[in-house]
């Protein structure tokens, strides 16, 4: 498909993410079972993993559509942005979700062994005791301390940091529409932003 639009700039935007994400599939496979993980070095797996993805469609698409520079970058960031709000709101359901609608349990990450934003910021607001806990269960994986975990990402306020995050995200791409045009497109693409914080799977 990348060969039959004949654009050598789309060849290249597709293939550099590919780049990308695979380093950050492996980037979060080695963060596994670490609980020193910064909030930092998080946001740079994220970027890789799954950002990258929503940032190269949109940026092809810019390309695709003859944007000007401006709003190739516009729309560039607008999809990393994007991506970012959607694996924060992602790694937030995983301790507040339904597992029916998610079609994946509650503490999936936590039984990984991923340190997610929500386990890293309760790690920060948290008693020692509780940063404890935590680092404990990030280094052994499993679902046996669950519900202590789910206390402390709750008590701590971590969630709700994550949700803000996320939030701050989503507001940071709707402000990238700006570059373009008044159009049912951009508004399909801001209600899009929206979405993905304001979604419950």
């Amino acid at each position: 498909m990348m060969v039959d639009v004949g654009s050598m700039r789309i060849m290249a935007i597709l293939s550099a993410a590919t780049c990308t994400i695979a380093e950050g599939e492996v980037q979060q496979l080695t963060n596994i079972g670490n609980p020193s993980i910064s909030e930092a070095d998080y946001f740079e797996t994220i970027q890789g993993k799954t950002a990258m993805l929503f940032e190269a469609a949109s940026h092809s698409g810019a390309v695709l559509a003859n944007a000007t520079p401006e709003q190739e970058e516009a729309l560039k960031l607008y999809g990393r942005y994007l991506g970012l709000a959607f694996q924060l709101v992602d790694d937030l359901l995983d301790y507040q979700g339904n597992a029916d609608a998610m079609g994946k349990n509650v503490g999936d990450d936590l039984a990984e062994g991923k340190p997610t934003l929500p386990l890293i910021n309760a790690m920060e607001r948290g008693t020692p005791e509780q940063a404890k806990l935590i680092r404990q269960v990030i280094r052994k994986g499993g679902l046996e301390q669950l519900d202590a975990v789910l206390e402390i990402v709750h008590t701590t306020g971590a969630l709700d940091y994550t949700r803000a995050r996320a939030d701050e995200m989503a507001d940071r791409a709707l402000a990238q529409l700006d570059a373009l045009p008044p159009s049912p497109f951009r508004d399909t693409m801001a209600h899009l932003a929206r979405l993905a914080v304001d979604r419950d799977t």
